[in-house]
């Protein structure tokens, strides 16, 4: 009887042959795509300035975005203004008077217009006095809120600030030799006083200007109380002290020119008639 074969039966235990690093780059494409969904959601909860910073660095990461898009780093909060700014800028301080009840019916008698030296917000005059007292550089409870809340929207940017204080064409008839230049240059002084106090820095304000009745808002009518205005002007960021006091003179040249075609259209539609 021949012997039976000898079978041997192998049993292969423990864990699987090596599968390669496969798993490794699914993991870390689930990873990124995580990250990146997070930034995205961030940025949608972000305010509008933090945006464009984020945005203005990926579409020059070198630094020069600092003209249009970021300016300090860290919070993405301070820009730097340029015309394309000012607009918004324009928008939030509006939005920020609305919300104010004590100031929402100030309204009329405050202006802000961008020009060619940058964002000008005039608060204007009335025959009672809006924000100052009548003949006096003090201001009253309406002036010192609206600069405080002025200050503290503005102290956010790193624009540089000017002050021009302006009056009507009539005499000052206070003290014998204080006049109209006195008023309007202490008036301009007391706005930047009280909104350095408030929230402006030290370093901020570029010029404190007094014209007394040189640069009439209303040049048709040289006593109307709107002649008394203070006006801040927020300069774009590459606008020197000098470049802002020509800027000034532009916008008022251009002012007046807009007078005067109005009125030769006007005259010249009254001889055709």
């Amino acid at each position: 009887m021949p012997a039976p074969p000898i079978i041997i039966i192998k049993k292969k235990s423990g864990h699987g042959g090596h599968h390669g690093g496969a798993w490794k780059v699914a993991y870390a494409d689930f990873v990124t795509a995580m990250m990146a969904l997070f930034i995205v959601l961030w940025l949608l909860s972000s305010s509008v300035k933090v945006q464009e910073a984020v945005g203005g660095y990926f579409r020059d990461p070198s630094g020069s975005s600092k003209r249009t898009g970021t300016g300090l780093a860290g919070s993405g909060e301070n820009l730097l203004l340029n015309k394309q700014d000012m607009g918004k800028l324009k928008a939030e301080l509006q939005n920020s008077i609305q919300k104010m009840n004590d100031l929402v019916n100030l309204k009329k008698n405050i202006e802000m217009t961008v020009t060619a030296e940058g964002l000008r917000i005039e608060l204007l005059e009335s025959e009672k006095g809006t924000f100052f007292d009548s003949g006096s550089s003090s201001l009253n409870k309406s002036g010192k809120e609206m600069l405080e809340l002025l200050a503290a929207e503005l102290g956010k940017v790193p624009n540089l600030i000017s002050v021009e204080g302006h009056t009507d064409a009539k005499p000052f008839g206070g003290k014998g030799n204080y006049s109209n230049w006195e008023l309007s240059s202490d008036r301009a002084n007391a706005a930047r006083r009280l909104m350095q106090q408030a929230g402006l820095r030290g370093n901020q304000i570029s010029q404190v200007r007094g014209f007394a009745d040189q640069r009439l808002r209303n040049p048709k009518d040289p006593l109307d109380a709107s002649n008394r205005r203070v006006s801040i002007i927020v300069q774009y960021i590459n606008t020197s002290p000098d470049e802002a006091g020509r800027g000034s003179e532009d916008a008022k040249d251009a002012e007046l020119s807009a007078v005067n075609k109005a009125e030769s259209e006007t005259s010249g539609g009254t001889e055709k008639k």
